[in-house]
């Protein structure tokens, strides 16, 4: 007998009394407001116009107007933790998301996986009566889930969302996404060439979740989570976006940030006497050759030339994506959703230094540890941000960007790493219009923010468990109080072997350079700053206050245990991406794949990196047989074997860089064929890449032989995947266009495998595991 039944029960219904409600669900605070959440990538706090950047940002810069301006708003310094804070108002290695999923380790804050004492923000509005939608991308999925037969546990429709469409992962191409759709991979809708870019099939999408909303639902109020692949890597931009900036980063970098920090000065978002921070400042034993700096007037005239091309790229698609987000923002105002709508327009860390001092035609080489040259480079000069490209500005636009502090993207003990644009908009709520706020608030402050403003609160049990407090502080009191004091007493930094610790206006920093391999935490040196005397971290006042440094390090170890934090990790990132992490499926050494299925992703695909390998493929086919049989990865990185003009070719395209290392057969009969290759790993290049020998087979015969380097990390971060019968999104390689379908016979299967085992004793085994007739 349900106890929460208050009717009575006979044996005839006309003789009873129903009782609704212990049944109907709950209704949201009367006069909740929407929320919409617009998180941008990679983004340093001097990149916007909003804050006397020289990127226009005509759709930020309206709410702003009509809004406020954080000066002085933090992140983790990377993006999948400071994601997690947003997700549950708790610290991110209480989320134990200590880094991006793809660096899990095992350790309590470093597991990749919310735990149960961590409900969402989206669970908690969803059982509030809220519709919760999230568009774009997601970077909280552990990479051993992100499979078609994976585990949903951590995918968003699970942690408390209605709707999802966008991307699992940390970076996609904007031109040619792997897509989700809810619960499961989709193919783009249509091509590049017919006007897709991600940002507006993110606004496309986000429009018609509301509108479908609103036609069914109109009284109910909604959350949405709008996360652009900008401005992470690969920049990519319509043309007409980028030459709106053409010449406008002539000048360089330095000047860019002596410009810049003028113009935050005058906007109010950086007090009077705001002094600059050096270009490189961190000490030569220390720092890390690939976070360099090279001074402008160093650099040749190509180089140069490439460079401010590289910003213009940047600049274009960061207005490309606002333009997008003005849309729902016009569709709000236009049905009177608006004025009730609090929306939150920020960044999720410092702009990225990921590009290495020369700027990068393939981001791919920094998670590969591999160096970019400029004559390589220079040939994609008039493509820049096109397809053609997987771009990323180099190390000194970082900087700029993230002017006046210290360092970017990674850095946690800097603000150049953690201090972020944050507007807030919200008419209904706010009387403030067009002011600057300085209190200081972190990622984890937007939850607490968000139930604060809707009547609600974290439950101190939920589905049985009971949870972790909030770390978050709510920001609502400073909406309408300018000098109010910050609510917020302390926050703790660490991120990839970096640490500091923020209490009461005073800012401890460990001197410690992230994937460094350096190790010796022990060893680090400790700098002081008054950060409400010195925003910009420039003076380390750590001898004269040896006391207040001593005690500010005691609570970073205190916060620390509070935490999960330890052990600290700064391990190269292909030291990290490449660490043994427990899969759903067995450890084996031969994989088979059939025609007929989705692209298998990445994280869960054969590893073939850094190792000898073979492939055979079992087909029947006709004299006119041709496409792909085999492919995995991008023009920026992967491998395919097809048929083209009747010969078997293998393709192996190292990070994009030409020409594209080939194998080719003679011409193939009509009928039966086990066809493959076999690389044998020889040795390891300057930079750890694979050198070798590469076999091309038809049946028992050799077909062709040569010389081949390969990849010892990722093809892409969150790239194509692995396909039989086709290749998805773009293409391997540039003689066949996506999706290179394979006609004129039937593949029966493709065997990869990984052993020690030779070629032809696996492809007399392949023959029978294929069950060929």
């Amino acid at each position: 007998m349900n106890e929460d039944f208050k009717g009575n029960i006979e044996l005839d219904v006309r003789d009873s009394v129903a009782d609704w409600s212990p049944y109907v669900l709950k209704k949201a605070p009367k006069g909740a407001p929407n929320i919409l959440v617009v998180l941008y990538d990679d983004t340093g706090l001097a990149a916007w116009s909003p804050y006397g950047g020289r990127i226009e940002m005509p759709v930020m810069q309206r709410l702003a107007d009509n809004g406020l301006t954080y000066s002085q708003w933090h992140t983790t310094a990377l993006c999948s933790p400071t994601r997690s804070c947003f997700l549950t108002g708790r610290n991110h290695h209480v989320n134990r998301s200590s880094a991006i999923t793809e660096a899990s380790n095992g350790f309590p804050g470093a597991a990749a996986r919310l735990p149960a004492e961590c409900a969402t923000i989206g669970q908690v509005l969803q059982d509030n009566g809220y519709s919760t939608f999230w568009v774009g991308k997601n970077h909280n999925v552990p990479e051993e889930d992100v499979a078609s037969g994976g585990s949903r546990s951590e995918w968003p429709l699970q942690k408390g969302f209605d709707r999802f469409y966008g991307f699992l992962g940390g970076e996609t191409n904007q031109w040619y996404p792997d897509l989700v759709e809810d619960n499961r991979f989709i193919e783009q809708p249509y091509s590049p060439e017919d006007g897709y870019h991600l940002s507006k099939d993110m606004a496309d999408q986000a429009l018609a979740m509301l509108r479908d909303q609103q036609a069914t639902n109109p009284t109910k109020p909604w959350y949405m989570w709008f996360c652009p692949g900008a401005n992470h890597a690969p920049h990519h931009s319509p043309t007409e976006y980028v030459e709106k900036y053409k010449g406008m980063f002539d000048d360089g970098y330095e000047a860019y940030r002596e410009w810049v920090l003028t113009r935050m000065v005058e906007k109010g978002i950086l007090p009077v006497g705001t002094q600059m921070t050096p270009l490189n400042p961190m000490p030569d034993d220390i720092a890390v050759e690939a976070d360099q700096v090279r001074p402008w007037d160093s650099l040749n005239d190509d180089e140069k030339k490439l460079f401010a091309r590289m910003a213009e790229v940047f600049a274009g698609f960061s207005e490309y994506t606002d333009a997008q987000v003005g849309r729902v923002i016009d569709y709000l105002e236009k049905t009177g959703q608006l004025e009730n709508t609090l929306v939150f327009y920020c960044a999720d860390n410092g702009a990225s230094g990921e590009g290495s001092p020369n700027g990068s035609v393939n981001e791919n080489k920094f998670f590969n540890g591999y160096p970019d040259e400029l004559e390589e480079n220079m040939k994609y000069l008039e493509t820049l941000g096109g397809p053609d490209t997987y771009n990323h500005y180099p190390t000194g636009w970082a900087v700029a960007f993230s002017t006046p502090f210290q360092m970017f993207k990674r850095y946690s003990q800097f603000s150049g790493g953690t201090c972020d644009p944050m507007v807030i908009h919200w008419p209904a709520g706010i009387e403030a219009k067009g002011e600057v706020r300085h209190q200081y608030h972190h990622a984890t402050d937007v939850v607490a923010t968000i139930l604060d403003v809707a009547g609600l609160e974290m439950p101190a049990t939920y589905r049985g468990v009971e949870q972790y407090p909030l770390n978050g502080v709510s920001m609502k009191y400073s909406f309408d109080d300018p000098d109010a004091p910050t609510a917020k007493k302390r926050q703790y930094y660490t991120m990839l072997g970096t640490r500091g610790i923020w209490e009461d206006g005073w800012k401890a920093s460990a001197i410690h350079a992230p994937l460094s391999g350096a190790g010796h935490f022990d060893q680090d040196r400790w700098e002081l700053y008054h950060v409400d005397e010195d925003r910009s971290e420039s003076e380390d006042l750590a001898a004269k206050h040896p006391d207040k440094l001593q005690e500010l390090i005691n609570t970073w170890f205190d916060e620390a245990e509070a935490n999960f934090v330890l052990p600290l990790d700064d391990r190269s990132a292909t030291e990290l991406l490449t660490t043994e992490r427990p899969q759903s499926e067995p450890p084996r050494n031969r994989y088979i794949y059939y025609p007929g299925t989705a692209p298998v992703p990445e994280g869960v695909a054969v590893n073939v990196r850094g190792r000898s390998y073979k492939i055979i493929a079992d087909v029947d086919i006709t004299a006119d047989a041709a496409g792909v049989i085999f492919a995995h990865g991008s023009r920026f990185g992967g491998h395919a074997l097809f048929i083209k003009d009747r010969k078997l070719h293998y393709v192996y395209n190292f990070l994009g860089i030409k020409p594209e290392q080939e194998f080719v057969s003679e011409e193939l009969t009509p009928g039966q064929h086990a066809l493959g290759m076999e690389f044998i790993r020889e040795s390891a290049g300057d930079y750890g890449e694979s050198h070798g020998t590469t076999t091309l087979y038809v049946d028992d015969k050799v077909a062709a032989k040569g010389p081949m380097r390969a990849q010892v990390g990722k093809f892409t971060l969150s790239g194509d995947g692995l396909c039989v019968g086709y290749d998805s999104g773009d293409n391997v390689s540039s003689q066949y266009r996506a999706p290179g379908t394979f006609a004129g016979g039937t593949i029966l299967g493709v065997g990869i495998d990984v052993s020690d085992e030779v070629y032809l004793d696996l492809e007399k085994e392949a023959a029978a595991a294929f069950a060929r007739d």
